[in-house]
């Protein structure tokens, strides 16, 4: 986290705030949860076989119990890195605007193609990036966000059309950050704290 911080002139003498970020696809063919049942009975859910899903790209900072999310259309790296690198600076545009009043953000993310420098990911001035370790997704907050979100708002539902897949995630969005003890609850760790 030094690191991270001492890259950036502009983190100099300012309070940090730690954020953690990811991606989750949110569509038809979505997930199962799992339900209280009495023993031996297998309860029935729903799954959709269609394809269509949008991509919530989200953030949380469990400190001030706040958050910053956009819902964009699929990531697909395969078909354009740079389409996938473009919602990812919209979403940093959209954290740089969650991030407390003259405080700096070190925001925590895995090691997907689109949240790599290069030329052309703009991290803006209050926004410092700090990469996961590989195949360490336990360590990001937001994992357990998305199985929350899926738990109880995002499963066993058999959505028609996109604009009701966006509404789905729009409306389990402000489900989360409505209750920052929520966000406390769920993202907090003891080792990503940042002392005077």
């Amino acid at each position: 986290m030094k690191a991270a911080l001492l890259s950036s002139t502009a983190a100099t003498g300012k309070p940090v705030e730690i954020w953690y970020q990811d991606e989750a696809r949110v569509g038809q063919k979505g997930t199962h949860a799992y339900v209280w049942a009495p023993i031996g009975l297998c309860p029935l859910m729903v799954r959709d076989n269609r394809h269509d899903s949008v991509h919530l790209f989200g953030a949380i900072c469990p400190a001030r119990g706040v958050g910053a999310a956009i819902i964009m259309p699929a990531v697909n790296t395969e078909a354009s890195t740079q389409s996938a690198r473009d919602e990812m600076n919209e979403h940093l545009k959209e954290i740089s605007t969650q991030v407390a009043k003259d405080a700096h953000a070190v925001l925590v993310l895995d090691g997907a193609d689109w949240h790599q420098g290069g030329g052309n990911l703009q991290v803006p001035d209050n926004i410092s990036l700090l990469h996961l370790p590989p195949y360490a997704p336990e360590l990001n907050p937001m994992e357990d966000v998305w199985e929350y979100l899926r738990s109880n708002n995002l499963c066993a539902i058999v959505w028609d059309t996109y604009d009701v897949i966006v509404e789905a995630c729009r409306k389990a969005w402000a489900f989360l950050i409505d209750d920052p003890a929520r966000i406390r609850s769920i993202g907090t760790r003891d080792w990503a704290e940042v002392s005077g």
